[in-house]
């Protein structure tokens, strides 16, 4: 019997799994991030957590998305999922063993990388399986929306709750991975069709890659959101701003995590409501260099209310940035390529968020904590000039489904 295709079902059951797992991830990120920087006191304590996460990611992504193209997204989806509920049963272990010790969480971290670097490929390839062609770019939005709806109430329940103790906290993300592995097991929607022989695993990989860089729009935008995102970084440095520039404690450090969401989720139902339909990569390039100006006000900052402000604008102008790059790239992508495609995606998203973290951090205790962040945003602004300049023909493009790949 034929699996079920286009299921309007599974789509929102698809958006029900983003928004559990993705409070769990928001949660365990504000708990984790706090009681590091209470143990070592030290921003460099903050980076090592994010290059604790990158590193399994950097090293399982691609294979991770080579196996998503030969087998069902679904399953190893769950898988991810279920690794995920296991580093979060680790931190609610150590935290009931009252350990102080960071290399233990560090470790455990470490733990969840490994599931972000198969989350990645399978759940950003599986939405195109999910819906029809046409209604893609209005999913992305959509699917993006109730994301940052998640990412906007996940810091601050993360710091309420964690007023009551790491202990429930890291409780309630155990639960919320469970209940998402378990609803992605029952998925319908369309089916890769996994491919039996041919090429070796390394040679997926390579296919992959030289899918990427043969695209000078798809390589174009991943790379954008790889450098500038690396520079601007503002958001890993969070705890510091809210424990000893801002003095507002872990509620405040929720609230300043929730800030950007609000102004991407903002954008997001907009664009889902009014998708961009002309000019989407100048608006794109715009959207990134207002992301750098935001980041150079919130360095700056030194009041609360400036710097959520601050914040909201740089949520508004990244998520204009994603709806784009995420749309091109999914629509000049053949159904084939896309795990694999995902996978690249993915490992540059990575790099420019959990090794952004590293970087932020690394230059946060050499130069300063607001030094850091203001450099961070100059450099996202020379990476716009240099980008317009070697990728014009992401400059120009003009309509989205203008780049979807010839049949």
């Amino acid at each position: 019997m034929a699996d079920p295709v286009y299921r309007e079902r599974d789509f929102r059951l698809f958006l029900g799994v983003r928004v559990v797992s993705t409070l769990a991830v928001m949660i365990q990120s504000v708990a984790v991030g706090w009681q590091v920087y209470d143990m070592e006191r030290t921003p460099l304590a903050l980076a090592w957590v994010g290059l604790a996460e990158f590193v399994p990611m950097f090293l399982l992504t691609l294979p991770a998305g080579a196996v998503v193209d030969h087998t069902d997204q679904r399953k190893v989806l769950a898988v991810a999922f279920f690794i995920q509920a296991l580093s979060a049963a680790l931190l609610l272990t150590l935290s009931v063993a009252h350990v102080r010790v960071a290399w233990a969480f560090y470790a455990v971290i470490a733990v969840f990388g490994v599931a972000r670097g198969f989350y990645g490929p399978s759940a950003q390839s599986l939405l195109a399986f999910l819906v029809p062609p046409e209604r893609l770019p209005k999913s992305i939005a959509l699917s993006a929306s109730v994301f940052q709806a998640a990412v906007i109430a996940g810091p601050a329940l993360g710091g309420f709750i964690y007023a009551l103790g790491p202990v429930p906290t890291y409780g309630a993300c155990l639960l919320a991975y469970c209940v998402a592995a378990v609803a992605t097991a029952t998925f319908g929607g369309r089916r890769n069709r996994p491919q039996t022989g041919g090429a070796g695993p390394v040679a997926r990989v390579r296919e992959g890659l030289s899918f990427v860089f043969s695209r000078p729009v798809v390589l174009g935008a991943i790379s954008l959101d790889l450098f500038a995102v690396l520079l601007g970084g503002a958001v890993a440095l969070l705890p510091v701003f809210a424990r000893d520039i801002l003095h507002v404690g872990p509620q405040g450090l929720g609230a300043l995590r929730s800030a950007t969401a609000v102004g991407a989720t903002c954008t997001a139902l907009l664009l889902a409501r009014s998708p961009i339909k002309r000019h989407t990569g100048h608006r794109m390039f715009a959207a990134v260099a207002l992301f750098g100006v935001a980041t150079i006000v919130f360095g700056l900052s030194r009041n609360m209310y400036l710097s959520m402000a601050a914040l909201v604008v740089l949520g508004v102008a990244d998520q204009i940035s994603v709806y784009v790059r995420s749309s091109l790239i999914q629509l000049a992508t053949p159904d084939a390529m896309r795990g694999r495609v995902s996978a690249v995606n993915m490992l540059f998203i990575g790099a420019s968020n959990e090794l952004g973290e590293f970087e932020s951090g690394v230059t946060a205790a050499w130069f300063g904590t607001v030094p850091a962040v203001v450099l961070g945003g100059i450099g996202t602004l020379i990476v716009v000039g240099l980008w317009m300049r070697f990728f014009p023909h992401l400059r120009t493009v003009d309509r989205l489904d203008s780049v979807l790949p010839q049949s």
